[in-house]
């Protein structure tokens, strides 16, 4: 059975640091595309960054510059590195694992930045 668990999500001050990691159980994290979703109340689901097999790194605009995606493949563990928090991050937060047509998420973690 396969499952991405999320943690690390909480609240912050803007300006603040979150880490969010992503444990994946029953996938071998490596071959996948590996990223972290947002959504905001209200909001459309959107991606926030991905890291390929080859670690080719992909990042929406708004958080270039503030936010790092990284794997551990030993550790089967992908995690998101959040810097300069700004509460227009504030969402819940996905992780995510595609192989061509199959898909696997996470249930999401709770992050809230306070202006």
């Amino acid at each position: 059975q396969v499952q991405l668990v999320e943690s690390g999500g909480g609240l912050v001050q803007a300006g603040g640091s979150l880490r969010l990691s992503c444990a994946a159980s029953g996938i071998a994290t490596g071959i996948f595309v590996m990223g972290w979703y947002r959504q905001a109340p209200g909001q459309q689901r959107e991606l926030v960054a991905e890291v390929t097999s080859g670690d080719k790194t992909n990042y929406v605009e708004s958080v270039k510059g503030r936010f790092t995606i990284s794997r551990d493949n030993a550790k089967n563990t992908v995690y998101l590195q959040m810097n300069s928090l700004k509460p227009e991050d504030t969402a819940v937060y996905y992780c995510n694992a595609v192989l061509l047509r199959t898909t696997f998420w996470g249930q999401g973690t709770q992050v809230t930045v306070s202006s």
